[in-house]
């Protein structure tokens, strides 16, 4: 692919930085007594309680209070945010060292289906400014779906990013490893990537 001409460049969170596991999530709600919470989370986030957690239709306080509801018993806040939590596993430094690469000569973006909970957290134990590694180190900007209201592939959350980052597709490259988001930005002029593994990155951008 010719990047000669991207000059920004627009990242998923979920698999493409973040790894992710479900499994672990869904043992620790089983645990909690929280049994179907595999119907709840559905597939690719896009029915239910989570989805509309994502899309910030309910609160995490909301979200909160139907954990419960459907367990039928109490379970503290601390308790269900931790176990909604164990979703999320590292993003490994090869991936820190390479945003802080391009944001030398692009702008750089993150374009996330994410909730509230999820991204308080990363904010403090993933993305470390100790580290070097804060989201300001990382990011010209993030956009969230619990924040906008909107999700991908919905051809207007796209279109929301471009207006307000002042990008034009046609120059900058999107990142995600959901078909569906791919073929969406792609349809709209973006450059895409559809991410399997880090040899993806690997070969756009070369060693990192």
């Amino acid at each position: 692919m010719d990047l000669s001409r991207i000059k920004n460049v627009f990242f998923d969170l979920g698999v493409v930085l973040i790894d992710l596991d479900k499994k672990r999530c869904v043992e620790e709600f089983r645990r909690l007594g929280v049994s179907d919470i595999e119907t709840q989370i559905g597939q690719s986030f896009k029915s239910g309680l989570f989805f509309s957690l994502e899309e910030g239709s309910v609160t995490p306080a909301q979200f909160r209070d139907e954990i419960r509801r459907m367990s039928g018993i109490f379970i503290a806040d601390a308790d269900i945010d931790h176990a909604w939590n164990l979703f999320l596993r590292e993003i490994c430094p090869e991936k820190f060292e390479l945003l802080k690469r391009l944001r030398r000569n692009h702008r750089v973006y993150m374009l996330s289906n994410t909730n509230q909970i999820h991204f308080d957290y990363m904010r403090i134990h993933t993305f470390k400014k100790e580290n070097g590694c804060s989201l300001e180190d990382c990011f010209d900007k993030c956009y969230l779906s619990h924040e906008l209201h909107l999700s991908k592939p919905d051809p207007k959350i796209f279109e929301y990013v471009l207006s307000d980052s002042g990008a034009s597709a046609n120059e900058s490259l999107f990142i995600d490893d959901n078909e569906q988001n791919v073929a969406a930005a792609k349809a709209l002029g973006f450059k895409t990537c559809h991410y399997r593994s880090l040899s993806d990155l690997e070969s756009l951008f070369g060693a990192f």
